[in-house]
């Protein structure tokens, strides 16, 4: 599976692979997951221009997962990480991880951050597997805490959620 920068032409693309991702929320009981809208072309279009946006594509060079970022206190926060569930299981979630977090070290992030549902299988318990450890709410940045704010304002503290970090080698801050 290749990774590459996301084109512009794709954006579209990339709000498909998060609706059809996010179906499969509707049968852990969060049917308003499922039913969120992706975000904007505007918002993608952003991450795309801020070369914070990369895609995994398949044999035809079609993406197939994406993932988005912003710089969050000098670190790189996840804002989205979606798989096509035709393409679920395969290591392509943990393969853009690994590229962020490559292209971080290179830049001098010292960490990843995201946000992320605590007791859905493929959220918490598989980004501590891919290295992220919660974040103590004492621990959490002013910029943290305003992500997660507008998280709850949007409604998704409806269920339990945390922030995550991932030090990264090589940073003074990883292993």
């Amino acid at each position: 599976m290749r990774i590459r920068p996301v084109r512009p032409d794709e954006l579209p693309a990339l709000q498909d692979i998060e609706r059809a991702a996010g179906r499969c929320f509707r049968d852990i009981g969060m049917p308003e997951i499922a039913d969120d809208e992706p975000p904007t072309l505007t918002e993608l279009a952003r991450h795309q221009r801020a070369g914070l946006a990369w895609v995994a594509v398949d044999a035809a060079d079609a993406p197939v997962a994406y993932l988005i970022a912003d710089r969050v206190d000098g670190n790189l926060h996840i804002e989205q990480v979606s798989v096509h569930p035709d393409h679920a299981r395969r290591a392509i979630g943990r393969a853009l991880l690994d590229h962020l977090a490559t292209h971080a070290a290179a830049t001098g992030a010292p960490a990843l951050t995201l946000t992320t549902f605590t007791e859905v299988p493929w959220n918490a318990p598989y980004y501590a597997r891919c290295g992220f450890r919660p974040l103590p709410e004492a621990d959490l940045t002013p910029a943290l805490r305003a992500i997660r704010h507008r998280e709850a304002t949007h409604g998704l503290d409806r269920w339990p959620r945390t922030c995550m970090r991932r030090p990264l080698p090589g940073t003074g801050d990883g292993a």
